[in-house]
């Protein structure tokens, strides 16, 4: 993967894989194309009452775009709880450029003018491939999926790609799906063109949630 390059990148996220580095020191990629993948249905979206009374509280300030590199040094960023990450400098020096050409995308938690919490992952057509998330502050990457799952629903995407499933992730639904059945899924969502852009930005906590408590 010396010559990867964002173009060819993208071609991979296409045809279903994506890269990994074993550890955020190794200078090594590693095409991952798993024989059961993680997704959250968008249809079935789950939130739970003290999480909806947290987004109604505006504890955070959500914002799009505005802080790349703060993200994904935050995901990046070894912890108590996570002593190692997958996210090398490579990852981190492709998907800048990614985002530069319009095709990588940040949610961001801000709580008192800081950066709590949030996620990053790449826009293709119908689909949105989720990287990485973190937390600094209890719900704030738990409110930036909510957010980014309402931005989804109103631009009409159909697949939200978590690579893998966890329990963090288990409690808003996400499920595994076999690499078959997560082909089919991927072909018909690059089929369409989601628009990331068209839910407000200052759109508020009543309308965010009436999106995605549609599709529950």
């Amino acid at each position: 993967m010396s010559t990867i390059t964002p173009e060819i990148l993208l071609k991979a996220y296409a045809a279903g894989i994506f890269p990994m580095a074993e550890s955020d020191d190794d200078p090594a990629l590693y095409w991952i194309d798993p024989e059961k993948r993680g997704i959250l249905p968008l249809g079935d979206f789950h939130v739970s009452k003290r999480l909806i009374r947290t987004i109604k509280r505006q504890r955070f300030q959500v914002r799009i775009d505005t802080s790349f590199d703060e993200v994904i040094n935050a995901c990046a960023r070894q912890s108590a709880d996570r002593p190692s990450t997958w996210i090398n400098e490579r990852i981190v020096s492709l998907y800048s450029q990614l985002f530069k050409m319009g095709h990588c995308h940040t949610i961001e938690a801000w709580q008192d003018g800081e950066l709590a919490g949030g996620l990053y992952g790449i826009r293709l057509g119908g689909a949105f491939f989720g990287e990485s998330m973190f937390t600094t502050k209890t719900d704030a990457s738990k409110v930036a999926l909510v957010y980014l799952v309402a931005r989804l629903i109103h631009g009409g995407f159909t697949l939200l790609d978590t690579q893998f499933v966890t329990d963090h992730l288990k409690r808003f639904g996400t499920l595994e799906v076999s690499r078959e059945a997560y082909h089919m899924l991927l072909a018909q969502a690059l089929n369409r063109q989601g628009d990331f852009f068209s839910f407000s930005v200052d759109a508020g906590p009543e309308e965010v949630l009436q999106l995605v408590s549609q599709t529950s």
